[in-house]
């Protein structure tokens, strides 16, 4: 899966997405090859479809696995990691020696409660009970503020919007209250205000979701269905209220810094001191708003709302939050709807759930296991031979830049100098002192797990910015660049096969995560993260002039992108994937320029039949190598700021003079680009 996140309430891009795997890919890929050459169609020209030549014989023979709604190198390597925590979380359970409250113990607790669908069964609808009951007993629209927030504080739900504590972009030493839009069901706001058939369909699919979930607390069909038109009507008109995706990737525009009384004096109903207070948090006065303009209809709502309304919502808010926990029922219903978004034809066996589960909630607990027993510490010190490899491609390169100037190139140098490379796992693990895990009840884990992480983050305020801790787990394939701090992160899970493999060539290992490496890299200076200067504050540290040539640069990337059509009638969003398509283009050509101060990229011996230039740029493409269901890929243009795998393959070679000469591409062939046409950025 590719998608965006956000680490501590900050937008950050990343790389690829994917759980981790084991050490082993199916099984040793061969010390010669690493790239298959069976999985080809070397019949195809590469100048004429390059994922074809690279993939093509693979994505013949391999189709989607009906539990996934795509099948690639990524869902390859989650599927063999989710066996790997399966493994773990199976031998603690199994280990008779591991003491209360122990590492061991704990994560074993929280996925034997997760695998108790016995329980589940037995109890239906009953541990959310009493928050339906509460929300009965409200008397005025004042406690439905009351609730809103209880629920958010308690790990109950996140009704109406969103809150956290994180850096102010503008002074990144210190926390500061975020408040963001929100209060949605489905993914994106699109789903509220298009009226196209795909749109029809799953607005009919959550339709009957909520209609289903209110029928197993004991709701009439009559009132069920008028229950799911009123929660439609309000977050229609949250959908209307907020900014686009596209416009939330502007880190200035939202930025929206208020006193707190005077941000109460916009929102007459909303007293945000007194607010604060209820949810645990004192002292503070200012706050951070994404966008302000959602808060005005947030707080008309708040207002003009009928309680009876505000009941419902606030009702259907702790069913849709609590459905994955419940019974077979609840969870069936739930994958229904999902089912339209996604297209998936099974649900995923409750094992991999549970895994998955574990290692999202408490991450660093089993992220301990999981690196005492998979990760090899020579992928460490060889990552760090990389990154310093990497950092030098890319100061060579921003150097030679002939469109930036000397006094924004020092400024950019200063910044790449600064990052800090984070690698593998934490230096100081999450302890989750306080976190009660029972084996019990999964529902009660979950929140309890939500309540910790709540005071975790919000007694981060009033104290010194902690630069150790991490935004993922380390059982986790991935990386990202986090601007406020200017730091990369590669978790232990990102550096195995196909990314990396210490006794492959350099010409796959930079191809592979060495191109990862100079993606994050680029983040810092892409359309949003080059905003931020070397200190991780959003300042501007560019000329004016220097700003107008890089933002044309990227507003051609943005019109490649455009340009590709993914289904029917979708085509890529090239502003929405803009900071991608640059960490992928500036990323591959670092990755590049590291490789060839090698012995290897210096030569041109084959393996294999390739040449090191054609191995660096297939293990590039064998990354992105992926099948997709339909409406997977329409979910995916709407809410995911990556572009489909098929064009991250070619987007940036296409740009790279060094993959024409590679595959000889000539005038003619279909993916030719003329020398003045390719786009160079960084």
């Amino acid at each position: 899966m590719i998608q965006y996140r956000t680490i501590s309430g900050i937008a950050v891009s990343i790389s690829v997405i994917v759980l981790a795997t084991m050490s082993a890919f199916a099984q040793d890929p061969g010390k010669a090859k690493f790239l298959d050459r069976g999985n080809m169609n070397i019949l195809v020209k590469p100048g004429d479809n390059f994922v074809e030549y690279a993939g093509g014989t693979w994505l013949k023979k391999n189709s989607i696995p009906a539990k996934e709604t795509s099948w690639g190198s990524f869902n390859i390597l989650r599927d063999f990691n989710v066996k790997a925590i399966r493994t773990i979380l199976n031998e603690t359970l199994a280990d008779a020696n591991a003491k209360p409250g122990s590492v061991k113990r704990r994560v074993a607790d929280f996925y034997k409660a997760a695998m108790d669908s016995a329980t589940a069964e037995q109890l239906k609808a009953q541990p959310i009970q009493a928050d339906l009951a509460r929300i009965n007993e409200l008397k005025s629209n004042q406690q439905v503020l009351d609730e809103i927030v209880y629920q958010r504080s308690h790990g109950v739900g996140s009704p109406l919007f969103g809150m956290f504590v994180a850096q102010d972009r503008k002074h990144p030493e210190r926390m500061i209250v975020q408040l963001s839009q929100g209060g949605l069901s489905m993914p994106d706001r699109d789903y509220y205000l298009k009226s196209d058939a795909r749109s029809k369909k799953i607005q009919s699919a959550l339709n009957a979701y909520i209609v289903s979930l209110f029928s197993f607390t004991g709701a009439s069909d009559e009132e069920a269905k008028k229950n799911a038109e009123t929660i439609f009507a309000i977050e229609k008109r949250l959908a209307k209220a907020q900014m686009s995706r596209t416009e939330m990737r502007d880190p200035l525009k939202t930025y929206n810094k208020f006193a707190i009384a005077d941000f109460s004096k916009t929102t007459p109903s909303i007293e945000w001191q007194s607010v604060l207070k209820k949810i645990d948090i004192t002292g503070q006065d200012s706050l951070l708003v994404n966008v302000p303009k959602f808060f005005l209809t947030a707080d008309s709502l708040i207002k003009n709302t009928p309680l009876s309304d505000w009941q419902v919502y606030l009702k259907w808010n702790v069913l849709r939050s609590a459905s994955s926990y419940l019974s077979k029922s609840f969870v069936d219903a739930e994958f229904a709807y999902n089912q339209a978004l996604t297209g998936q034809k099974v649900q995923s066996p409750r094992w991999q759930k549970a895994s998955s589960l574990t290692d999202g909630t408490i991450g660093e607990l089993l992220g301990q296991l999981y690196v005492e027993k998979y990760f090899k510490p020579e992928a460490k010190a060889r990552m760090q031979v990389m990154i310093a490899n990497l950092v030098k491609a890319y100061e060579i390169r921003i150097k030679q830049l002939d469109w930036m100037s000397d006094a924004t190139k020092q400024k950019a140098l200063d910044k790449l100098h600064a990052f800090t490379p984070k690698i593998a796992y934490p230096d100081h693990w999450k302890e989750y002192k306080g976190l009660e895990i029972t084996d019990k009840t999964l529902l009660q884990n979950v929140r309890n797990a939500s309540r910790w992480s709540y005071l975790d983050n919000i007694q981060q305020l009033g104290k010194p910015v902690d630069r150790t801790r991490w935004g993922m787990t380390p059982p986790t394939v991935n990386a990202y660049y986090n601007p406020v701090l200017n730091e990369i992160v590669f978790p232990a899970g990102i550096l195995q096969y196909p990314f990396f493999h210490p006794d492959a060539d350099d010409a796959f290992n930079y191809g592979g995560i060495g191109a990862v490496i100079g993606h994050e890299i680029s983040h810092g200076f892409d359309d949003s993260g080059s905003q931020y200067d070397k200190d991780g504050s959003l300042h501007n540290w560019w000329t004016p002039d220097d700003r107008k040539r890089f933002e044309e640069k990227a507003k051609l990337l943005q019109q490649q992108f455009d340009a590709y059509t993914v289904l029917d009638t979708l085509h890529v969003n090239g502003k929405l994937t803009l900071g991608e398509n640059i960490g992928d283009l500036g990323g591959l050509n670092a990755a590049y320029e590291a490789f060839k101060m090698t012995p290897q990229g210096k030569s041109n011996k084959k393996i294999d039949g390739f040449t090191p230039d054609q191995r660096f740029f297939l293990a590039w493409a064998q990354v992105w190598r992926i099948k997709v269901l339909p409406e997977r890929t329409a979910q995916l243009i709407l809410t995911d700021s990556h572009s489909p795998g098929d064009y991250r393959a070619i987007g940036a070679p296409s740009n790279m003079d060094a993959w024409y000469k590679a595959f000889n591409i000539q005038p003619g062939d279909k993916l030719y680009k003329k020398p003045e046409d390719r786009i160079k950025i960084w």
